[in-house]
């Protein structure tokens, strides 16, 4: 679902990682692992500039073949998901705290992607907005 194509640059002695969906997202590593690996943090600091500012998520495109794709952790994405789902039915934080009986801290908590939100929070969060959150281990 936040599966982002990234574009992988020999830079003199290192890799440089950037993503044209999130042109916010950029950094690099000594060799690719290392660099698919930063990217990871990249995406999720890129991403994290969309929340903040209240604007939709970037659409990720579709990967060239053989491209690499990053995604962010698995908590991040459950975030981002009730983050989509709460924008696209143009429902505010504050209409999202009446819904789950919270304070304005807990949902800015809820959506910052930095904080180690517990995952029943997430899922009443999603719950509140119709959706489910489903893990699967593949």
């Amino acid at each position: 679902m936040f599966d982002y194509p990234v574009t992988l640059t020999l830079d003199d002695s290192t890799v440089l990682v950037t993503f044209e969906d999130v042109p916010e997202a950029i950094t690099f590593g000594a060799d690719e692992d290392e660099a698919l690996l930063n990217a990871i943090d990249a995406l999720e600091t890129g991403l994290s500039f969309y929340v903040d500012a209240r604007k939709p998520l970037p659409i990720p495109s579709q990967p060239a073949t053989e491209q690499k794709t990053v995604r962010p952790s698995a908590l991040e994405c459950a975030k981002l998901g009730v983050y989509q789902a709460m924008t696209s039915q143009g429902i505010k934080k504050a209409e999202l705290a009446r819904r789950l009986g919270w304070h304005m801290p807990q949902v800015d908590r809820l959506f910052d992607l930095r904080h180690a939100s517990k995952l029943d929070q997430i899922e009443a969060a999603a719950n509140a907005l119709g959706k489910h959150i489903y893990v699967q281990i593949v």
